[in-house]
């Protein structure tokens, strides 16, 4: 596997980067961008990502408009807000109804466009304008998209292909995208965003990943999926690769070990593509010149920023555990953006309470969580684990509404109801209906998820709640599981929130959205679980400390923002699998 140097850069006009959230995608992307501007090349680079930390690397405000970086000649750059762009999407969407309709209507209609679906739609409006403003092209001779995770950028992508039939075969006019008179406009934008992405001479898909099992199985699903829809031009980037410089540190060479053991075994789908690698480094790429010399492979002079104050101790994941098996609560959530260890954290947690006597039931509705490969081939005695397929509830629950709605409603009716559950909503509320079934089948064990409900989907249930009490909802009642449930999850007892991240930016910067999403849908966080830390781990190499240097600054914010609430689970040699693996978790081996 080569490194990734200018001999490799793309030359399509349009580079397009995707990935799980904490893999470094902006830093490639932004690194990437200083490169291509020395090289006297005319570059934009914009950013379609909510948690977007453009303004934090260039030290400068920057607007949904292109706007020179200081210090770089040919470098200019532009960060989309997506969430701006949904507020103004959702009030052209509802302001034409207010004082026509009933509040309890409008407050359903805007709960309805507060999620991913309205997001997306907005930010890609955005997305697909640049890919197609004759004037932005001609003045560019390459434009970067530093993009959102990786289930964001799958659907962002997909919306072309799904609007182009929906403008096709809509006949009533309206749904959960809004007034159609309003996508219509649209329909040649979106046709010519979608040629161009498919377009191997225009487009090249830069999918960034790690060193590591669980990201490079995502990039590969990621990779499947977009070559599915046609942007097939792709080439990995493994970013933060160590390469075995013969150390004599244990902790180093086991670190090497797990990069080349997952390297060794790289998914089927990614092997057809150019794989190039961009080295490890520890610290924080936090400014133009460590960017422009990490991509150009120079030597970068690395200063200390940060340093744990003597005698400070990193509070152990088995304070939390004490925690649970004190408070009992009976509805415990890992909750987190992908790529953190939400299953693992699951599963430990499942593990450690049912050691001390509870029994546990572990499930999940993540598509890409592997709790039975976390567990391996143990038996662990008071666990039963399950598995919500959201492909399989969202079917059943379509069916349902359908079979429901065609006892009432004509033809045009049931096409509005077809239309309705096309909306993403659709699958956030079919996952909770199950969810809750499994809540209601297990009350005599403590039940443990693995990718909770947002707080957008339980107001979302709640403004639906309320509507039913006006109106009779097409989709169909909500069953008593979901009634049931829904205060119980406000109820501080009953539930405890246990939010999963790492000691670095983007997934801290993550976490910190998601704690305050749950918060407006009035669910208090409990825990922060920092997973995969160096700093509490004994060790001799350069590297490594320098690591445990650049976490030191996500720790401390960590302990402010969740109130000293929170733990750490250190980087263990071997993988967390099986009992064994599972219990390195503990850190009773390190300081």
């Amino acid at each position: 596997m080569e490194r990734f140097t200018r001999s490799q850069f793309p030359d399509t006009p349009f580079l397009f980067f995707t990935g799980k959230g904490g893999v470094g995608k902006t830093s490639v992307a932004c690194s990437l961008s200083i490169a291509i501007a020395g090289e006297g090349k005319k570059v934009l680079l914009i950013s379609t990502d909510p948690a977007s930390n453009l303004q934090d690397i260039f030290g400068q405000t920057l607007s949904n408009t292109p706007t020179k970086i200081e210090g770089i000649d040919n470098l200019f750059a532009l960060n989309l807000d997506p969430e701006q762009a949904a507020q103004h999407y959702k009030e052209q969407m509802v302001g034409p109804y207010r004082g026509t309709l009933p509040d309890v209507v409008l407050q359903n209609m805007e709960e309805q466009l507060s999620g991913a679906c309205t997001v997306e739609i907005a930010a890609f409006n955005e997305f697909a304008t640049l890919l197609t403003n004759r004037s932005v092209i001609e003045n560019f001779d390459t434009i970067v998209f530093d993009t959102a995770p990786t289930g964001h950028t799958l659907r962002l992508l997909q919306l072309p292909s799904a609007w182009s039939t929906f403008l096709d075969d809509n006949t009533t006019g309206t749904s959960c995208l809004g007034p159609l008179k309003g996508l219509e406009p649209q329909r040649e934008i979106y046709k010519e965003a979608v040629e161009r992405l498919k377009n191997n001479n225009q487009t090249t898909l830069m999918l960034v990943t790690r060193p590591d099992g669980n990201p490079l199985k995502e990039a590969a699903r990621a990779s499947r999926e977009l070559y599915e829809i046609g942007i097939q031009n792709q080439i990995l980037l493994i970013n933060g690769y160590m390469e075995n410089v013969n150390s004599h540190d244990e902790i180093e060479k086991a670190f090497i070990a797990r990069q080349t053991e997952a390297l060794e075994v790289i998914p089927n789908e990614l092997k057809q593509f150019e794989q190039y690698y961009l080295p490890f480094v520890p610290y924080s790429l936090s400014s133009m010149e460590r960017m422009q010399a990490w991509m150009t492979d120079q030597d970068i002079t690395h200063e200390y920023e940060y340093e744990l104050e003597k005698g400070t101790t990193i509070p152990k994941v088995e304070e939390m555990i004490a925690d649970y098996v004190e408070l009992k609560p009976k509805l415990i959530f890992t909750m987190g953006k992908g790529g953190v260890g939400k299953t693992t954290v699951a599963s430990y947690i499942a593990l450690r309470l049912a050691e001390e006597g509870m029994h546990v039931h572990l499930t999940t509705t993540d598509p890409a969580a592997h709790l039975n490969w976390t567990f391996g081939d143990d038996k662990v005695k008071n666990v039963t684990v399950s598995r919500i397929d959201p492909k399989v509830e969202v079917a059943n629950y379509e069916a349902e509404v359908l079979a429901k709605a065609s006892e009432t409603m004509n033809e045009e009716g049931l096409a509005f109801v077809k239309e309705d559950l096309a909306s993403p909503c659709t699958e956030e509320i079919a996952v909770f209906r199950a969810f809750a079934n499994v809540v209601e089948n297990h009350q005599d064990e403590v039940i443990i998820i693995d990718t909770a409900p947002t707080g957008h989907t339980l107001l979302l249930l709640d403004a639906t709640e309320a509507y039913h009490c006006e109106i009779s909802r097409s989709q169909g009642d909500i069953p008593p599981a979901v009634s049931n449930l829904l205060p119980r999850l406000r109820n501080a007892s009953y539930t405890s929130v246990a939010i999963v991240t790492l000691p670095e930016a983007t997934p801290v910067f993550e976490a910190t959205r998601l704690q305050e999403d749950l918060q407006r849908a009035g669910l208090t966080v409990d825990w922060w679980v920092v997973n995969q830390t160096f700093s509490s781990i004994e060790t001799t190499s350069p590297t490594l400390i320098q690591k445990q240097q650049a976490e030191t600054k996500w720790l401390e914010e960590i302990k402010s923002i969740s109130n000293n609430q929170f733990v750490a689970i250190p980087w263990v040699k071997m993988p967390p699998v099986g009992t064994k693996g599972l219990h390195e978790l503990k850190g009773e081996n390190i300081k």
